[in-house]
C-alpha cells in the first residue's frame, strides 16, 4: 500500500514544522511496514513508508533519487504498464539500477515532465522534488484511488496519505460543518472535502507545481468526459465484447507482483467476475471470504463457495462470531481518519487483517456497484422510471408501509422498510429522490 508525507516550507517559520516529519512518517507505519525513510532538504522534506510489492530489494526503497541526485521521488501506488514505459526510456538511452516501477516513474518525469502522467496505467499519489529549481511536483491518479491530503497556510504546504499523518504536524483542527452535513446525508465525505476546514484532498486527475507561496499551480491532467459529450452509437454485442476485454486486461495487469497475491470473494457479481478472470491467469488462485456465524441473514458465504468451486480456487472462509466483530471494532475505528458510515468497513478491515497472514496483495471489486448500478437505489430509480401499476400501488400504500414494523434484521421487516423508502421517493423529483435514498436514515 505504502504511504507518503512531506512539507514545502515558504519561510523559516514553515520550516520549523519539519521537526514533525518523523512523527508524521511513523503514523504511516501500517501502510508501509517494510521500510521507512526520509529525504531532507532545506525547505522541502519528504518521507516514505514502503510496502514492498515490485522489486523487493533495498535498492527500490524510497525516497529514491536519480543518478545526479537532483530529483527525489516519494510515491504510493502501482504503475501496471511500467515495463512498456521502461522500454521507451531504454530506447532513448536511459539505464536503470532497479526493477521497480518507482524508478521508471521518476525517469519518465525527468524526461517528459507532467506529460508522463498521461502515459501511465495505474494508480498513484506522488511527489517529486527538483533540488535545482526548488520545485515540488505533486500528483494524484485519474480516479483518485490513492489518497492525498493537502494542508496550506501562509508558511507552508503539507501533504500526506492519511489524515493522522497530516495531523502529526500539529496543524489547526477546525470542523467543517458543511462537510459534516454532507456526511450525515451520504454516509461518506464527498471528493476533495475533508472533515476539517483547512484540509482538502487533491482532486483526482490533478497535479500541483509548488515553487513558493506565490508560485503554486494546480491543473487537471485527466477529466471524465462530460455527459453532454456526443456518444458514438456502437452495436451492443460489440460493446459487450469490448467490456469483457477491458475487464480481463484490467485484472491481468493487477496480477503483477513479486509477493503472494489473492482475491476477496464475497459471492457478489463484482468479486465473482474478478475471481473468474484472475483464475485464468493464476494457478490455484487464493480467495478469501468473511462469514457471519451468528447472523445467518447477512451470511453470503454459500455464494462465495459456489464461485470458488466453479473456478477451482484455494478458498478460505473466515467465519466470525459477533464477539469477533466487537473485538476488532475499536481498533478499526482508531484507524478510520474521518467519519465513514459504511458498516461493511468493519468486515473488510477484519478480512484484510486476516488475509494479510497469507498474501500481501488482494484484488477486490470496489466501485462496480456505482459503475453498473448495482445498489438498491439504482434499481429503485429504474423501476420508478419504468412505472406500471405495481409501482403506482407501492407508492399509494405509503401510509400502510409507515404503519407496519420495519427492521434490517429480518427479510419481512427489511422489505417493508424498502417499500416505505421507495414510496417516499416517488413523491419527489429525481435529484431529491437520490439524495433521499442515499442517506442512512430509515
Amino acid at each position: 500500500m505504502c504511504g507518503i508525507t512531506g512539507i514545502y516550507a515558504f519561510n523559516e517559520i514553515g520550516r520549523f514544522s519539519s521537526i514533525h516529519l518523523a512523527n508524521s512518517l511513523n503514523k504511516l507505519n501500517k501502510r508501509g511496514p517494510d521500510a521507512q525513510n526520509m529525504s531532507l532538504h532545506h525547505y522541502v522534506n519528504l518521507g516514505h513508508a514502503r510496502l514492498s510489492i515490485i522489486d523487493l530489494s533495498n535498492a527500490a526503497n524510497q525516497p529514491m533519487q536519480d543518478e545526479s541526485e537532483r530529483y527525489t521521488i516519494v510515491y504510493n501506488g502501482e504503475i501496471f504498464n511500467y515495463k512498456d514505459i521502461k522500454a521507451k526510456l531504454e530506447a532513448v538511452g536511459e539505464a536503470f539500477r532497479t526493477n521497480s516501477d518507482t524508478e521508471v516513474l521518476l525517469k519518465a518525469y525527468i524526461r517528459w515532465g507532467a506529460d508522463c502522467l498521461a502515459m501511465t496505467n495505474g494508480f498513484f499519489a506522488l511527489a517529486i522534488y527538483d533540488s535545482q529549481t526548488e520545485e515540488l511536483f505533486v500528483a494524484r491518479d485519474r480516479m483518485g484511488v490513492k489518497p492525498l491530503l493537502v494542508y496550506q497556510d501562509e508558511d507552508k504546504i503539507l501533504f500526506a496519505s492519511e489524515m493522522k499523518s497530516l495531523l502529526a504536524y500539529n496543524i489547526v483542527k477546525e470542523l467543517d460543518y458543511t462537510a459534516l452535513f454532507a456526511y450525515l446525508q451520504l454516509n461518506y465525505l464527498p471528493p476533495q472535502t475533508t472533515i476539517f476546514k483547512n484540509v482538502r484532498k487533491l482532486p483526482a486527475g490533478h497535479y500541483m507545481r509548488i515553487k513558493g507561496r506565490d508560485k503554486i499551480e494546480e491543473r487537471a491532467f485527466y477529466t471524465i468526459p462530460s455527459p453532454d459529450t456526443p456518444r458514438i452509437s456502437v452495436d451492443y454485442n460489440v460493446q459487450k465484447k469490448q467490456l469483457n476485454e477491458l475487464l480481463e486486461a484490467s485484472v491481468q495487469r493487477r496480477l503483477i507482483a513479486d509477493v503472494p497475491l489473492g482475491c476477496f470473494l464475497s459471492g457478489g457479481i463484482d468479486s465473482s467476475v474478478i475471481t473468474a478472470l484472475a483464475s485464468r491467469h493464476t494457478d490455484k488462485l487464493n480467495t478469501f471470504s468473511i462469514g457471519y456465524r451468528d447472523e445467518k441473514f447477512f451470511d453470503e458465504t454459500n455464494y462465495a463457495q459456489l464461485v470458488a468451486k466453479k473456478f477451482n480456487t484455494n478458498h478460505t472462509v473466515f467465519s466470525l462470531t459477533n464477539q469477533d466483530l466487537y473485538a476488532e471494532l475499536f481498533e478499526m475505528l482508531d484507524y478510520i481518519d474521518e467519519p465513514f458510515a459504511d458498516s461493511s468497513a468493519l468486515a473488510v478491515y477484519i478480512l484484510s487483517k486476516r488475509t494479510r497472514q497469507k498474501v500481501t496483495v488482494a484484488l477486490s471489486g470496489d466501485g462496480a456497484d456505482e459503475l453498473f448500478s448495482g445498489y438498491n437505489k439504482h434499481y429503485g430509480e429504474y423501476m420508478m422510471r419504468k412505472g406500471g401499476w405495481k409501482m403506482n400501488m407501492l407508492s399509494a400504500l405509503l401510509p400502510v408501509w409507515k404503519a407496519l414494523p420495519k427492521s434490517r434484521q429480518t427479510p419481512f421487516g427489511n422489505k417493508i422498510r424498502q417499500f416505505q423508502r421507495f414510496a417516499e421517493g416517488s413523491r419527489v423529483g429525481e435529484k431529491q429522490r437520490y439524495w433521499q435514498w442515499a442517506t442512512f436514515a430509515g
